[in-house]
């Protein structure tokens, strides 16, 4: 994640999402750290997943779990930098900055 820079972004009408990615948890889960402020975003985001980064299983499942938890389609989400980092920037296709962060906040 560039530092400086919100992990929560809205470009033209998509959001881009920066992450880092924790693979082989010990369960799938999204954690946003900082910004207590309800007007501020948070700090950080990590995505943890149970599956291992091989063969792009963690990427997969990365999309998965968003999308469940945002309440959209996986064909809306796309890796756009860091397929092969645990460092990823996501493009969240026709979305709203806040209503991206109030739902990854919804189930904190």
């Amino acid at each position: 994640m560039t530092a400086g820079r919100p992990p929560i972004v809205q470009d033209g009408p998509d959001v881009l999402l920066a992450v880092r990615v924790q693979p082989r948890a010990s369960r799938n889960q999204v954690v946003a750290t900082g910004g207590e402020s309800d007007r501020q975003g948070p700090e950080s985001i990590t995505i943890r997943l149970t599956v291992p980064p091989v063969e792009g299983a963690a990427n997969a499942a990365c999309r998965t779990l968003l999308a469940d938890r945002l309440g959209i389609a996986q064909s809306r989400i796309r890796i756009v930098r860091g397929e092969t980092s645990r460092n990823k920037l996501l493009r969240i296709r026709d979305a709203e900055a806040s209503t991206i962060l109030a739902r990854l906040r919804s189930t904190d």
